[in-house]
């Protein structure tokens, strides 16, 4: 955060009031002043995840995301934010000022999240920076939520007794270094600010949660009503400035001297693009300049996946990912969507039947909503990602060498669920190109062999699969294939009639690696000069961009380190990686 020995100016002073008890009146804090201004009817807030909005009313329902391990363990919370409405920009003090309705009772909780950063997330972990969080707990009491950026959980938590319901006043001021807390013009106590909004900015999100007896007892298409904001408005205080800013515009200034302008110069259809999360594109301006000016095609990293867009049962909310696409068209790239079908990232009510039958039926329902949504909107997607066993075992005696541990989905159908998947894609969007994604086959071995011979035999079974794609991960020295290698392969598919893509390269250095730097350009041009030359290579994507937000960080400490696996580093400053990989364009 910047704060050095505990120096740091306040920059901020935030009261909230939400109108608490039924019937009680606008006086005091709730009243208002003629310099408030609304945030939430002169403002969009129809992007914000899991909200419906109608005569100036937001209505707030439970969507309960959450993130998984790798092993499908955990479960941590992944609440949206209103990343495509207004945020705050304030050199001094200021109040925000909102009313809800229909909370307390039966409800499970109803929030308002104040960040003072956004989180970094990924479909693994979120990395949570400061945030104030506040609201009405079922049984009635405020409690108030403090993260610092320190780690995943609350730095503080303090709940307040308060009896509230229905509609509701409660007011929580930052005066210094504390967060003084009101409800309904009665102060219930304080609680320490760490310096949540030292960098001067706000962003807002809004959460509803569904006690978990009614969670489990959801049905298809149902959904919990939730809350309803009914005003939220802001105000400078003690004659400091406040901008209230919009939502930045998505089109970005084309540059002729970039990835995509050297794309565009191939003489036949070709894509270099790069996968992109929306928390940075919405709030970090570099990193959106350099998105849609250098790349021809994104993939979204997370926003496509079950947890992020399905998290329950019937409960779709698209708003993330429409933002992806949104910017797609503003910037005339293409979308290349990731993924229907996998065996990570799964919300837990997907792993909970056992019934072959209905499995399949969630499979299919899930292909069928999401790939329907984005009919027409995104030229390809991966239609299967990662079926390919880790277990050697997977390899011998007959075995072909697909994953059954921790997939759902094979282990209700078998092979036949990637036919199913890719008859059931093409279907809902029969013109967008079908890929299956998968690691380690850029190398020899049983696992390409397998590969190949899958992509055989749905050829052979009539499935409409267009293309494959090669995640390119270069994790570590092992890793690197040579490109004469990778072109084989690529030779390979061309031959049954199927396309080949680079998909997701990254290659992370070490410190103690010479000229590392220079190693990671070598890898990444070898693999786009193949690309260049085979006809049937048709895009070329790193995932990300960047260092900033890079996936490969080490999650190990808190907050992640970042790792150096990008073309651009994390003060998104080109590397040679970059420049070799223009030069490769030049030289093709």
């Amino acid at each position: 955060m910047g704060l050095g020995g505990g120096t740091w100016q306040r920059l901020t002073a935030v009261v909230l009031v939400m109108a608490v008890a039924a019937g009680c009146t606008a006086q005091g804090e709730d009243a208002g002043g003629a310099n408030d201004e609304d945030l939430l009817r002169n403002h969009d807030w129809t992007q914000m995840p899991g909200t419906t909005a109608r005569n100036g009313v937001l209505r707030v329902g439970a969507l309960d995301r959450r993130i998984v391990e790798q092993d499908s363990s955990g479960g941590r919370p992944n609440p949206p934010l209103n990343l495509a409405g207004p945020h705050l920009r304030s050199d001094g003090d200021f109040t925000v000022t909102a009313r809800m309705s229909g909370v307390g009772d039966d409800d499970g909780g109803s929030w308002l999240r104040l960040y003072g950063r956004v989180p970094v997330i990924y479909d693994e972990w979120r990395q949570e920076r400061p945030s104030l969080r506040v609201g009405v707990t079922a049984d009635g009491q405020v409690e108030v939520q403090i993260w610092d950026g320190e780690g995943d959980e609350p730095a503080t938590s303090k709940a307040f007794d308060c009896g509230c319901s229905g509609t509701v006043t409660l007011a929580v001021s930052s005066i210094g270094d504390t967060f003084r807390v009101a409800a309904d013009g009665r102060r219930l106590g304080t609680v320490q600010d760490p310096g949540v909004f030292a960098e001067g900015t706000v962003w807002f999100g809004l959460e509803a949660e569904a006690e978990a007896e009614a969670e489990a007892d959801a049905g298809e298409d149902e959904r919990r009503e939730g809350w309803r904001l009914t005003r939220l408005t802001a105000r400078a205080e003690s004659g400091d400035s406040l901008r209230v800013i919009k939502a930045p515009q998505l089109r970005q200034e084309r540059s002729d001297d970039s990835l995509r302008a050297r794309a565009a110069d191939v003489g036949r259809p070709f894509d270099v693009g790069t996968a992109l999360a929306e928390n940075p594109l919405l709030t970090d301006s570099r990193y959106r300049a350099l998105a849609g000016s250098q790349f021809s095609m994104l993939t979204p990293e997370n926003a496509f996946k079950p947890q992020f867009l399905h998290p329950r049962r019937g409960v779709y909310d698209y708003r993330d990912a429409d933002l992806l696409v949104r910017f797609a068209r503003a910037n005339d790239m293409k979308v290349h969507a990731h993924t229907l079908v996998w065996h990570e990232a799964l919300p837990d009510w997907m792993r909970e039947n056992d019934d072959p039958e209905e499995v399949r039926r969630t499979m299919l329902r899930h292909i069928a909503g999401v790939a329907g949504h984005f009919k027409g909107k995104v030229a390809e997607w991966d239609v299967v990602n990662e079926p390919m066993s880790d277990d050697e075992k997977s390899y011998t005696d007959g075995d072909l060498g697909l994953r059954s541990e921790q997939s759902p989905w094979f282990e209700a159908m078998g092979e036949e669920y990637i036919d199913e998947a890719f008859r059931a894609a093409h279907r809902a969007d029969p013109k967008a190109r079908l890929f299956l994604n998968e690691y380690g086959i850029e190398e020899e071995g049983e696992r390409w062999d397998a590969l190949y011979d899958l992509v055989e035999r749905l050829k052979e079974r009539g499935v409409p699969i267009d293309g494959v794609g090669f995640q390119n991960h270069e994790y570590a020295p092992g890793d690197r294939i040579d490109p004469e290698t990778f072109r084989s392969h690529v030779r390979d598919l061309a031959e049954l009639g199927v396309q080949a893509r680079v998909s997701e390269m990254d290659v992370p250095v070490g410190e103690d690696e010479e000229d590392g730097q220079q190693t990671q350009a070598d890898e990444m041009a070898g693999k786009l000069r193949v690309c260049l030359e085979e006809p049937n290579c048709t895009s070329f994507s790193t995932w990300g961009f960047t260092d900033r937000y890079g996936s490969t960080a080490d999650i190990r400490t808190y907050p992640p380190r970042t790792a150096d696996s990008l073309p651009w580093d994390a003060a998104l400053r080109p590397k040679p990686a970059y420049e070799r990989l223009l030069e490769t364009f030049d030289e093709a």
